[in-house]
């Protein structure tokens, strides 16, 4: 896998993100059980705030001269950041990469973060668990929280730390 490059995203990166944006989702909707629009696209609210909203950065994430994923920062104008959507396509995966590009937005924001993961997705849970613990050594902790307005779905995983 080429070198990974991670650089915060623009307008004139709308059309990629766009694109990376409903494969994302649908890897979600296993966990999620969301279903596409009758019109067969997904939710946009994210996208548009990761794109539009100043509290809001959209990064992308590249091999070489391919994009191969992002990640949406939220709550930049509070205490502590939240990495409300990470995505690395399948091709991607289990290279190393997910991590040098969740390590290099984090750092683009220092202080405390927090990042939800769903138990259920296996491969995220220990994922993010590896990140908090590569991150912030033993100075991190998880709790079970309960997904708001949405009783019926089961809680999010919760991992909070602080980096420098």
């Amino acid at each position: 896998m080429a070198d990974c490059v991670v650089r915060r995203a623009g307008a004139e990166d709308r059309d990629v993100l766009e694109r990376l944006w409903p494969l994302f989702l649908h890897d979600l909707s296993e966990f999620w059980g969301v279903l596409p629009n009758p019109d067969g696209t997904y939710r946009r609210e994210w996208l548009e705030s990761a794109i539009g909203d100043p509290t809001w950065s959209a990064y992308l994430i590249w091999s070489g001269d391919r994009p191969v994923g992002f990640a949406f920062v939220r709550a930049l104008d509070s205490d502590a950041r939240v990495l409300n959507s990470f995505f690395v396509v399948r091709g991607a995966r289990r290279s190393g990469l997910g991590l040098r590009a969740v390590q290099a937005v984090l750092a683009a924001h220092p202080g405390r973060w927090e990042i939800a993961f769903q138990e259920e997705n296996a491969g995220a849970a220990r994922f993010w668990r590896r990140v908090a613990f590569e991150v912030a050594g033993e100075a991190w902790t998880e709790e079970r929280r309960p997904v708001p307005g949405k009783p019926e779905q089961p809680g999010n995983t919760w991992v909070a730390f602080e980096t420098r």
